[in-house]
């Protein structure tokens, strides 16, 4: 069976709430690069080197005209304790509803210690300045990520 790209296509339109107290919609940030990332949980060893990657490597990406948005069924009270503890620089959306998340279609079926659960998989969308998916990245292992993206932003 082949797998469904999100490439190509016009990135799904949402909005949720952020940890700077606002609604964001995806619509809201045309005329940027947006890097959509997906991750399963805030405070949790992946998803914090996950976080300080993006975070180290934010000035870098800003010159790129790309803007960092995080997204996981997190509260947002639950975000801004995630930001005070690693001074993140970008906002994080909370989809407590998974609406988001069934839209990109991240969720999946996780089995930790025989227990099935559904959950997050790591996975970062690019969107360039016209709101087009121009890369998906899923089952994203942390450590490489960052990389591949700064390679793939330096090639576009």
């Amino acid at each position: 069976m082949e797998k469904f790209s999100f490439e190509g296509i016009q990135a799904p339109d949402f909005t949720l709430p952020g940890s700077d107290g606002k609604d964001h919609s995806l619509k809201d940030y045309r005329g940027k690069k947006v890097i959509l990332y997906f991750y399963p949980k805030d405070n949790t060893p992946g998803c914090t080197r996950e976080a300080v990657a993006f975070k180290e490597n934010n000035d870098t990406l800003k010159e790129s005209n790309a803007v960092i948005l995080g997204i996981s069924r997190d509260s947002v009270a639950c975000h801004n304790r995630f930001i005070q503890k690693f001074e993140l620089p970008f906002v994080l959306l909370s989809d407590e509803n998974s609406k988001a998340c069934e839209l990109y279609g991240v969720l999946k079926e996780k089995n930790m210690f025989g227990k099935k659960s559904i959950g997050i998989e790591r996975s970062t969308f690019i969107i360039n300045e016209e709101g087009t998916i121009i890369k998906e990245y899923r089952k994203v292992k942390v450590d490489p990520h960052l990389g591949e993206i700064m390679e793939f932003l330096k090639g576009i």
